[in-house]
């Protein structure tokens, strides 16, 4: 269908065997995501850089057969990650609001924290992502309500999920944007049986002149030994909203109704992997103009002080003592940036992450989270909260879009 539309998505194929699995990310390119042909939840997801990784993969696959082989995608490299919730009746769709994910692509939507509306994304790719839902939506005839996953790699827009269903984003968007996207669907649901024309036509777009910030909330202080790395499986078990003039004060108030309360002083622990270092110099100028102290493993330290920003090195647990597990054991770290990415950096920093749990240490482990939380915090010491308002007040804000 995409093809049909002209709609670009990442190069793909299926395959049933460990050859075919192997001969058809090396045409792609590693690394590849792979998956089950149906999930939920992003169940049995996961990012695949070599053969090897491949391999264990397949073996460990339950139920592969030729009609249920697994969906093996090119992995989009430091692309945005973004969403649209549409309302649509058959032949028009309606984009309330485009989502903007903080995290980059590769990371499950539900566990993804999310800016509405976007803010970075340009407007040529805002219409282009409005167009595509649009085509997407009256291809399939949907109606009622429709979720889109898109990413955006070097100014391209690619089509990763088309979803003919609600989304669990509905509420939020529907909240930030003052339309009861429920409500529209239904009466354009039952618009057989009412005899009502449908709502869409007649939907305009909005000026929103404030930001919601979506955050998932994570049970892993039930569970002090599991990693709480993110990943394209889905972890979170429920969602918060910050709203604020602004995104950083909107990022402060989601982390905080989640039950992560940045701290305003203190220690932060920056350690980066390999292809998240060049964000380390910005991650660190940040916090450090926040009036953070700013403490950084080997290499992550050898960026951030060639970028003349103050910094200490500190050993890693495998480097002597006293290590990371000691400052935080004794108290000396009140925020941890940590991102692992690739085969192994995963598994290697499973300590860091864990303590931090058990300390009750704020952390991240996202180089664009790491950015988003010391924006928030530079924020709140800035301007202090802002406005508390009942949400009839923020809405009364909103304007029609001037053509």
């Amino acid at each position: 269908m995409m093809d049909k539309l002209g709609i670009p998505m990442p190069e793909a194929g299926m395959a049933t065997t460990v050859e075919e699995a192997k001969v058809i990310a090396q045409k792609i390119g590693y690394p590849v995501m792979v998956r089950p042909s149906y999930v939920l939840g992003g169940r049995g997801m996961e990012v695949v850089h070599d053969d090897e990784q491949m391999a264990d993969y397949m073996a460990a696959a339950v139920g592969v057969t030729p009609d249920r082989p697994i969906l093996i995608d090119r992995f989009l490299h430091n692309a945005m990650e973004c969403e649209a919730d549409a309302i649509c009746d058959g032949t028009h769709a309606f984009v309330p609001a485009v989502m903007e994910h903080i995290e980059l692509a590769g990371i499950h939507s539900g566990d993804s924290a999310c800016i509405i509306p976007s803010r970075h994304i340009s407007e040529k790719n805002l219409e282009t992502i409005r167009e595509y839902t649009r085509k997407i939506a009256e291809e399939m005839h949907v109606v009622g309500l429709m979720n889109m996953q898109y990413a955006i790699e070097d100014d391209v827009v690619f089509v990763l999920e088309a979803n003919p269903r609600a989304s669990r984003t509905v509420p939020l968007v529907s909240k930030v944007c003052g339309i009861r996207m429920v409500p529209l669907a239904t009466e354009i649901i039952t618009g057989e049986l009412t005899g009502r024309k449908s709502p869409v036509p007649d939907l305009k777009e909005k000026d929103i002149p404030y930001y919601g910030v979506k955050e998932a909330v994570f049970p892993f202080n039930m569970f002090p030994e599991v990693d709480p790395i993110l990943g394209p499986e889905m972890r979170s078990t429920g969602e918060v909203l910050g709203i604020s003039r602004s995104t950083g004060g909107a990022f402060y108030k989601a982390q905080e109704a989640a039950k992560m309360i940045l701290p305003l002083e203190g220690t932060v622990l920056i350690t980066l992997s390999a292809p998240d270092r060049p964000y380390a110099p910005e991650i660190a100028r940040r916090f450090h103009e926040a009036g953070f102290k700013i403490l950084a493993t080997g290499n992550t330290c050898k960026v951030i002080s060639s970028a003349d920003i103050p910094v200490e090195r500190v050993n890693k647990r495998s480097e002597g003592r006293p290590n990371i597990l000691d400052l935080i054991t004794n108290g000396k770290i009140q925020m941890i940036v940590n991102t692992p990415q690739g085969k192994g950096a995963r598994n290697d920093d499973s300590y860091l992450r864990k303590a931090a749990i058990k300390a009750k240490i704020p952390y991240v482990t996202t180089a664009a989270a790491g950015l988003a939380a010391a924006e928030g915090i530079s924020h709140l010491k800035r301007k202090g909260k802002g406005l508390i308002l009942p949400l009839q007040e923020w809405h009364a804000m909103i304007r029609d879009k001037e053509d």
